[in-house]
C-alpha cells in the first residue's frame, strides 16, 4: 500500500490475492498482482482494478454508487450501479474480492469508507446552478417508485389547481406574505418546491429582491411559463429545477418559504426537505414561512364511523360465494379496513377531551428528528361515551415581523384541502366522565415517502383509589399514513346527550401554545382582528 487515504492524493493502491467479477471470470487471480487503485477522475472518486500499470484488463468503479460487504477475515463482496452503453438501463454488477491478510483486508474498508465519504462532502460543493451526480439524501431514503409516482402526480396542473383552489391555503399564505413586506423587500427568497410558482410571485409581489424557485417536478416547466407570462414580478425569479437536496444556488437567502405540509403534517416527508433546505441555504437568522407547526390530538367519539368501518368487511362473510366460502380472509380483512386512517372533516363535538398538541419548531428540529416521532398521550374525558380512536389534525406559523398568522386545519374551521384525519380502533373502549386517558402515538417514517402509526389509548382507573393507577382497558392499532380512507364527507348535525356539553368550535385563537415552548411569551394566539397576530 502506498499513500495516503483523501481526495487531496493523487491515488491510494492495494495489492489483492484475487478479484473476480460474478458475472464473468474475466478478472481473476493470476501471477501478475492485481492491483486495486483508489483514484480522482474529473473530481470523482473512483476504484481502478487492474493487473499492471497501464490499467490493462481492469474496469473503473464510481465510489458514489458502491457498497463494500465483508463476507470473512479476508473476503469482501463490491457492488456498484451501471448501465449499458447508451445509460438507458441500470443494473448492478459486483466483484468478490480475496486479500492477502486480515490487515490489508481492514486497510481497504477503511481507505473505502474514507474515500467514499470525502467523495459525498467533495460533490456536495458544484458550481452554482449544478446538479449533483451522485446519490442526494432524498435518493437514499426514498424508494424510487414513491418518487416517481410522487413527482408524476405534482406535475399535473390538475393537482396544483387542486391546491390553488384551496383559498384557505392560498389566501393565508397570500396575507402572511404581503402582511409582512418588511421581511420580504430587497431579501433573496428560495422557494422551496415551489410548484405551479405561486409562492414565489407572491414574494416578488412582496418586494424580493430575487426569488430562486426549486421544483423537481415537470411541474418546473409550468411555473416558468406562468412566471415568464407575469413579467414584471418574472424577472425577479429564477426557475430551477431539481431537488434541494442536489441543486446549487449562487447565493444564500435570507427567507425560506415553502408548502411542505401533507396529511397529519407529517405526510409524503417533504419536511425533511425543508428542514435540508433551511441547512443548506438559509442564512443564520434567517426566517422561515412556515416557522412552526403543531399536530394536535383529542381522542373522538363516532359510532356512525365505526359501524361503516367495521361494515365493509361483511363481503367476508359470505360463505357462498359463487361455491366458495370467503370467511377464512374475514379476520384480515376487517384488520385490514381499520389500519387506513380515516381522512374527512368531522364535527368537532365528537370529540372526548380538550386536545392537545405536539410542536415542530422548523428553524431547530433536525431532518433525522423527523424519521421517528413519539408522542405521550393524556386526556381527560370530558363526556361518558366510547372512544373509537385519536382525531388529528394540524396548524402551522407564519412568525412575520409584523403580522403572525396561522394556517389551521381544526374542526370547525374552514375546511381546507387536507381536512382531518381520524385513527380509529377495531376495538373502542369505554370512559365515564373525569377519567384519564392515556396512550402513545408513535410514528415511524418508511421509504414510500410516509409513516407507519403505531397508535395506543387505554382507560385509567376512575374514582376513589385511581391515584393508585390501574388501566381498566387498552386498545391499540397499526396504520399506514400512506393509505388512507378518503371520506371527505362534510361535518353532519349530531344530536347531544343532553347531559353533554358541546366543545367550542376549535378555532387556533382558543388553543393555548405556551405548554411545551420555550418562548411561550412569542407564540401568544391573537386577537380576531389580527388574523392571528403573535403578542
Amino acid at each position: 500500500m502506498e499513500g495516503s487515504a483523501g481526495l487531496e492524493h493523487k491515488h491510494l493502491e492495494f495489492t489483492l490475492a484475487a478479484v473476480s467479477e460474478l458475472s464473468s471470470p474475466s478478472v481473476s487471480s493470476s501471477s501478475t498482482p492485481l492491483i486495486a487503485r483508489f483514484n480522482v477522475d474529473g473530481g470523482v472518486a473512483e476504484l481502478r482494478f487492474h493487473r499492471d500499470s497501464e490499467f490493462t484488463d481492469g474496469f473503473n468503479v464510481d465510489l458514489g454508487t458502491s457498497q463494500l460487504f465483508k463476507l470473512g477475515p479476508v473476503q469482501s463482496l463490491w457492488v456498484w450501479e451501471s448501465s449499458d452503453i447508451n445509460k438507458e438501463k441500470s443494473f448492478s454488477r459486483g466483484v468478490a474480492i480475496q486479500f492477502r491478510n486480515e490487515e490489508e483486508s481492514r486497510d481497504f474498508h477503511s481507505a473505502f469508507e474514507q474515500w467514499q465519504n470525502e467523495d459525498v462532502i467533495q460533490r456536495t460543493h458544484l458550481p452554482n446552478g449544478a446538479i449533483s451526480s451522485c446519490k442526494s439524501k432524498f435518493d437514499n431514503k426514498i424508494e424510487p417508485s414513491s418518487a416517481k409516482m410522487y413527482f408524476h402526480y405534482y406535475g399535473q396542473l390538475l393537482h396544483q389547481q387542486n391546491m390553488l383552489q384551496d383559498y384557505v391555503r392560498t389566501g393565508t399564505y397570500y396575507a402572511a406574505v404581503i402582511e409582512n413586506r418588511a421581511d420580504f423587500t430587497d431579501c433573496v427568497v428560495v422557494d422551496v418546491g415551489a410548484g405551479s410558482g405561486i409562492l414565489s410571485l407572491f414574494a416578488a409581489q412582496a418586494g424580493a429582491k430575487h426569488v430562486y424557485a426549486v421544483e423537481a417536478s415537470e411541474m418546473a416547466e409550468y411555473a416558468r411559463k406562468l412566471i415568464a407570462g407575469n413579467s414584471t414580478l418574472g424577472q425577479r425569479i429564477t426557475v430551477i429545477k431539481g431537488k434541494v437536496e442536489e441543486v446549487e444556488l449562487p447565493q444564500k437567502a435570507d427567507i425560506l418559504i415553502s408548502e411542505p405540509m401533507g396529511t397529519l403534517l407529517v405526510n409524503e416527508r417533504m419536511l425533511e426537505s425543508y428542514i435540508i433546505a433551511r441547512d443548506r441555504f438559509l442564512v443564520p437568522k434567517g426566517k422561515m414561512f412556515p416557522s412552526i407547526g403543531r399536530i394536535h390530538m383529542a381522542p373522538f367519539s363516532d359510532e356512525y364511523l365505526f359501524v361503516e368501518i367495521a361494515n365493509k368487511a361483511l363481503f367476508w362473510q359470505q360463505q357462498n360465494y359463487y361455491g366458495v366460502d370467503l370467511t377464512p380472509l374475514y379476520g384480515s380483512a376487517f384488520q385490514g379496513y381499520f389500519s387506513q386512517p380515516v381522512v374527512d372533516a368531522f364535527d368537532p363535538r365528537l370529540l372526548v377531551s380538550p386536545p392537545i398538541f405536539h410542536v415542530l419548531d422548523f428553524s431547530e428540529i433536525k431532518e433525522e428528528d423527523l424519521y421517528e416521532i413519539d408522542i405521550p398521550l393524556k386526556f381527560i374525558a370530558s363526556v361518558g361515551t366510547r372512544v373509537h380512536g385519536l382525531a388529528c389534525w394540524f396548524d402551522v406559523l407564519f412568525n412575520g415581523s409584523t403580522v403572525q398568522r396561522w394556517l389551521t386545519t381544526a374542526p370547525g374551521a374552514p375546511t381546507t384541502h387536507w381536512y382531518q384525519i381520524r385513527c380509529v380502533l377495531s376495538q373502542p373502549i369505554y370512559v365515564m366522565a373525569g377519567q384519564e386517558i392515556t396512550g402513545r402515538l408513535h410514528m415511524i417514517a418508511h421509504n414510500a415517502q410516509s409513516y407507519t402509526i403505531y397508535l395506543t389509548l387505554s382507560a385509567k382507573m376512575w374514582g376513589p383509589g385511581a391515584e393508585q393507577g390501574g388501566i381498566l382497558q387498552t386498545s391499540t392499532c397499526k396504520l399506514d399514513l400512506k393509505e388512507p380512507y378518503y371520506r371527505m364527507s362534510q361535518p353532519q348535525p349530531y344530536t347531544m346527550a343532553q347531559d353533554q356539553q358541546p366543545h367550542h368550535l376549535l378555532q387556533t385563537q382558543d388553543i393555548p401554545i405556551t405548554e411545551d415552548l420555550e418562548e411561550p411569551e412569542l407564540l401568544q394566539q391573537p386577537s380576531e382582528n389580527s388574523g392571528a397576530q403573535l403578542q
